[in-house]
């Protein structure tokens, strides 16, 4: 298999870090590539009109994007299951799972126009709305029950990929003082060994 990427990517740091804890990293072709929201990669175009990533293709050429889909298909490779397969829990999880890739996407788009749309033109109003949708999912994920020992699944990957995220790119944003939940989980979830592994700042 095959996986483009940037390694800043927390959507691709979500995938790596499933592909460790399901035991599968060693069959995937690491392919750095750099996609902005203004500059596609013919590359990575070839395989998904969107250029975005992480985009995997499969070991017969199949094309998978994006990060939940691929997650998804790494799942049906191993009889580990990082989501419930099916039932009511099922989709409770993957409910969560969209707050988490809705923080991520928010992150982003905030990123996004601190880094890509000129000085002048840029909407400072927007952007905090977008750290407003960022802050709100914290407050909702300090409420739940995440577990970051044992055999963990695609929520608490999800999460933490957040969390390292707005490390990485919001270093001023102060998500631990109100959130020690929050705070703990990712204190213990750093320890896995994949995470050191996927760190976008190694």
């Amino acid at each position: 298999m095959k996986l483009y990427y940037s390694n800043a990517s927390p959507f691709a740091r979500k995938v790596l870090v499933a592909a460790h804890e399901l035991g599968l990293a060693d069959r995937i072709e690491l392919v750095t590539v750099t996609v902005t929201p203004t500059a596609a990669s013919a590359e990575v175009v070839a395989a998904n009109p969107l250029s975005k990533i992480p985009t995997l293709v499969t070991d017969d050429g199949q094309a998978i994007y994006d990060s939940r889909v691929i997650v998804d298909y790494l799942d049906t490779l191993t009889p580990r299951a990082l989501a419930p397969r099916s039932g009511a829990e099922r989709f409770a999880i993957l409910t969560e799972l969209a707050a988490a890739d809705g923080l991520l996407d928010a992150a982003l788009l905030a990123r996004y126009e601190q880094m890509f749309r000129p000085e002048p033109l840029r909407w400072t109003d927007w952007a905090e709305g977008q750290l407003d949708k960022v802050r709100r999912t914290l407050d909702h994920f300090e409420g739940l029950t995440l577990k970051a020992e044992g055999e963990v699944g695609i929520l608490e990957i999800a999460v933490a990929c957040g969390l390292g995220y707005l490390d990485f790119r919001f270093a001023s944003e102060d998500w631990r003082t109100s959130r020690p939940k929050l705070a703990a989980f990712y204190a213990a979830f750093s320890q896995r060994p994949a995470w050191p592994i996927t760190d976008p700042a190694r």
